[in-house]
């Protein structure tokens, strides 16, 4: 490597250079901002010298909520809904009402929807009613016999022998509640007074925009185009008799009850319903946590909204299910209350009146609005 040595007129040179350098920056500066400060200065200002602006202490943030949501649901909870609503394809009513506050978000709320096995709620109210009058006992015997089945699902119908099924009011309640039996159910409604019973405790507990069917036997016969017979109640002659008919028959009678349900109920008006159930508005003390218990043991539709529930959560609920008659699926319901792990409790209602979507895209729109819920669940 070879190193060059500088001679002695180099550093001459190098300072005429920087004096001809210092000559042009004096110039820009006399251009630009003026002359150049005085040396002896420039070098007295230091940054240890310079007065640092003094921040003030800043408060701690204040939290300003957008809304109340005692008074006003979560605006991303209205854009769900209505877009799980909108985007659905089928005629679908959804409604969600927080317990304590006075608010409901909902999506064809005020439409009337085919309720199904959804009204066995109703009736277990109006029982319980009369239970909570002194009219009626849970502990009451109950003899079921061959000629009080009715049709389609009744689990109840092999406990029956010749000399029929031996139980207690309480028994059929729990089976009409948590396996929806149907014989079960219109015993229950007998005992409580009829049809008109549960319209009359609906009416005394303000309820409006919720029908109460004719029973179970008219209302699906009526549905299927068919006139009540009591042979229907046996085995499959209900089925046979109902695909013996012309499908233009069965499709009137189906439109027919799509259009105007006679067990038609709006999803707004039963989540206001589940919301006065839980505030203790609807029964007495015991009458509410008996029932509220026994909805919690529901066996039907566990991939329906409660397949959404997150975990922490609880959720007490009743199904319904309406006939079906290819492509079309009618009355795919599920009403309840979701319980969050501090104790908040929102009413929750999807009514499916009518789609042609598989099984599971219903579970996914139902678990959909459980995981809405709690997503926007604002604990203030």
């Amino acid at each position: 490597m070879t190193i060059k040595r500088r001679g002695p007129g180099d550093g001459k040179a190098r300072f005429r250079r920087y004096a001809s350098l210092g000559v042009v920056l004096g110039a820009l500066c006399s251009c630009v901002g003026g002359a150049t400060p005085p040396p002896a200065r420039v070098a007295a200002v230091t940054p240890r010298t310079v007065a640092q602006p003094q921040r003030p202490v800043a408060n701690p943030p204040v939290a300003i909520p957008e809304y109340n949501p005692r008074s006003t649901p979560s605006p991303a909870l209205v854009t769900i809904i209505q877009s799980l609503g909108r985007n659905f394809k089928g005629h679908v009513g959804i409604a969600v009402r927080r317990v304590d506050a006075d608010w409901t978000v909902a999506w064809n709320g005020t439409q009337l929807f085919p309720q199904q096995s959804v009204s066995k709620l109703w009736v277990a109210m109006t029982l319980l009613d009369a239970v909570d009058r002194g009219k009626v006992s849970l502990s009451e015997a109950a003899i079921v016999r061959r000629e009080d089945m009715t049709l389609f699902h009744q689990p109840l119908a092999s406990l029956i022998g010749a000399s029929g099924y031996k139980t207690t009011l309480s028994d059929l309640m729990t089976r009409a509640m948590t396996q929806s039996d149907n014989t079960a159910n219109d015993m229950l409604l007998r005992r409580a007074g009829g049809p008109e019973a549960v319209r009359g405790f609906l009416a005394r507990r303000f309820v409006s925009n919720v029908r109460f069917g004719p029973g179970e036997r008219l209302l699906q016969s009526t549905t299927a185009g068919l006139s009540w017979n009591p042979s229907y109640s046996q085995g499959r002659n209900f089925y046979t008799a109902r695909a013996n008919l012309p499908k233009s028959v069965r499709e009137k009678a189906l439109d027919a009850y799509l259009a105007d349900p006679m067990d038609g109920a709006a999803p707004s008006s039963v989540v206001m319903a589940l919301a006065k159930l839980k505030r203790g508005e609807m029964l007495s003390p015991a009458s509410t946590r008996l029932l509220l218990t026994t909805m919690g043991q529901a066996k039907t539709g566990p991939q329906r909204i409660k397949g959404g529930v997150p975990a922490g959560w609880s959720y007490v609920h009743k199904t319904g299910t309406g006939q079906e008659l290819a492509p079309r699926s009618t009355g795919y319901n599920d009403i309840g209350i979701m319980t969050a792990p501090d104790g908040t409790s929102y009413a929750v209602a999807v009514f499916i009146g009518s789609t042609t979507v598989p099984i599971p895209v219903r579970w996914e729109l139902m678990q959909s609005v459980a995981k809405a819920v709690a997503a926007n669940h604002d604990k203030r």
